[in-house]
């Protein structure tokens, strides 16, 4: 007896979730489940993209608009934003905020600790609420 699978590789969760992501990313607008189906070469189940869908509703990855009997879907951010979403998401699910993000900032290369204190420092001057100017 064959074994099931060989030569074919399965795809982790979160490789689909890009994958179909990506396909979005590309469409000029809201598009059917079905239309991210063909996109991606027609290798996944209709079935598998709903539920990859779904899951990225869920996530706040994509929003969904009726159209007709079924749904068009469209990302809700560009990668950079759905990235940093995903970044949110796992320093939220941890109870040690500051340690997590020193743990982060410690392990940054020269250039990209460079480029975080560039932004911060214009968020700073940018993003201040009025609470946090006042002394």
């Amino acid at each position: 007896m064959a074994e099931r699978g060989q030569g074919a590789r399965r795809r982790g969760q979160g490789e689909l979730e890009a994958l179909v992501l990506s396909a979005l990313g590309e469409a000029d607008g809201p598009e059917t489940a079905g239309w991210v189906q063909e996109r991606l070469g027609g290798g996944l189940a209709y079935t598998t993209v709903i539920t990859i869908l779904t899951r990225l509703l869920a996530k706040g990855a994509v929003t969904r608009e009726r159209s007709g009997r079924s749904f068009a879907w469209t990302p809700a951010s560009d990668q950079a934003g759905l990235a940093a979403h995903r970044m949110r998401r796992v320093l939220d699910a941890e109870s040690d905020r500051e340690a997590v993000l020193a743990s982060f900032v410690t392990g940054l290369g020269p250039d990209d600790e460079r480029l975080l204190r560039d932004l911060l420092g214009r968020a700073g001057h940018t993003g201040r609420t009025h609470s946090e100017g006042e002394d």
